[in-house]
């Protein structure tokens, strides 16, 4: 095929998924073999025309939906005025704004302060800076299961191999993880492997911070246990370490709250954030105490994208739609629903379906075998059974046996139990 082949010769999603082949490496793994033309809400149409309902927001990404119009109009008008001036080197107004109502938002004790960038790997990466050039120190501690991003110091403080680590060695030194504690670990076994950490590995005086998942996104949708937040925040303090919650997937309404660690009661001393902030551009950000973000000096933190002029833009929109439409409230409500609706349909399946679980809308179900083994090839049925009928769902866990439920927290209740047919419907297929 010419390279220069017009992008509308070919109308047809075979084509073009071996154009995808021919034209793009293996290593960007692509879910879907058809292509998006258009998006309104929780619903999107492929190049064919064929609807789909979108259970998976763009993985997190659409707490607001697709093409929201207070999003888009607020995108268009500032792309009437400019695109990029670089904010390192000719700053605007809207930067500073977002960065005040960020930081009258986020549950962190004290004066704060916001730092824009563009993925959350970017903030992951920026976030152990300020934290190593803050405390002097360089250890980190992350969690079995976490996935923190893509980019190398981030990835090494993921805790799944597959796909992200396998082939990616050796990974930045002083990098430590321990059992994360919620339904599948105890308190207990994580005290037990920070107490065995700092006699056998490095002392607690040469860690800079323990960065952790409220919930864990790719790790399968674990809600960290209440008393390990408060004990994490009291082991912090007592060794001066930093507490570091990555709220990338969990943050801006997903939850029920506008940031998941709203749910404990504690303060962290940085937080990380990206996908829904936007409403589907690029935007992340690293909000902590400002004696903390401060450590860096001028020339430390930034980017030549950071804090995009558009992102920012629909940045303050989505805050806006969080507000106005009460998207917290209506995870909390969608939440309820779906996980009354799951353990519905696991009393029907009670061999096969396993732990329901969630916080908000962040709602998972596991699927095993008749042994009770994680059983990824069911999920993985049932998982295309849903997009035959053309509902977009998306899988996770560190076995690959979960499927998690991202649908926009801005859904009409008839898609959103429409959506809810097409699964049972892939249910009664796959298990029945």
């Amino acid at each position: 095929m010419n390279a220069m082949t017009d992008i509308k010769t070919d109308t047809t999603n075979a084509a073009w998924h071996q154009r995808r082949l021919d034209a793009t490496p293996r290593g960007v793994g692509v879910f879907g073999d058809f292509f998006i033309d258009r998006a309104k809400n929780a619903e999107f149409w492929d190049i064919e025309g064929r609807r789909f309902i979108d259970f998976a927001g763009g993985i997190a990404v659409l707490n607001t939906g697709h093409v929201h119009p207070k999003v888009q109009a607020a995108i268009a008008a500032q792309l009437q005025r400019f695109t990029h001036s670089c904010y390192q080197v000719v700053p605007y107004t809207e930067y500073v704004a977002l960065a005040e109502r960020i930081n009258a938002l986020v549950p962190i004790d004290g004066p704060v302060k916001t730092a824009f960038f563009s993925t959350g790997a970017e903030a992951i990466e920026n976030a152990m800076k300020i934290a190593r050039s803050a405390t002097g120190r360089s250890g980190v501690i992350a969690f079995g299961g976490a996935f923190h991003g893509r980019s190398m110091f981030s990835v090494a403080l993921t805790g799944k191999v597959q796909p992200y680590k396998a082939g990616f060695g050796p990974f930045p030194p002083e990098i430590y993880h321990v059992p994360f504690p919620c339904h599948c670990a105890s308190l207990d076994d994580t005290k037990r492997a920070i107490e065995q950490l700092f006699k056998c590995d490095i002392e607690p005086s040469r860690v800079a911070a323990i960065v952790f998942e409220p919930v864990q996104g790719e790790g399968g949708f674990n809600v960290i246990q209440p008393a390990a937040v408060k004990w994490l925040r009291e082991l912090c303090d007592q060794h001066g370490i930093l507490l570091v919650a990555d709220e990338v997937q969990t943050g801006f309404a997903r939850t029920g709250k506008m940031f998941a660690m709203e749910h404990f009661g504690v303060s962290p001393d940085l937080m990380t954030m990206a996908k829904s902030m936007a409403g589907g551009t690029t935007l992340s950000a690293v909000s902590g105490k400002a004696a903390i973000m401060d450590g860096p000096a001028p020339g430390g933190l930034g980017g030549t994208y950071a804090g995009n002029p558009l992102a920012i833009a629909a940045s303050l929109a989505v805050l806006d739609v969080m507000t106005e439409e009460r998207l917290p409230e209506r995870a909390q409500k969608l939440g309820d629903q779906l996980i009354g609706h799951l353990i519905a349909q696991r009393a029907v399946y009670p061999q096969r379906m396993g732990d329901v679980r969630g916080l908000g809308a962040m709602v998972a179900c596991e699927f095993v075998d008749a042994k009770g083994a994680p059983d990824a090839d069911t999920t993985k049925r049932v998982q295309m059974a849903a997009l035959k009928r053309g509902l977009l769902l998306l899988t996770c866990g560190v076995y690959g046996n979960v499927i998690r439920f991202l649908f926009p927290l801005t859904i009409e209740d008839a898609v959103f139990a429409e959506g809810l047919a097409a699964f049972d419907a892939a249910l009664a297929e796959v298990l029945a």
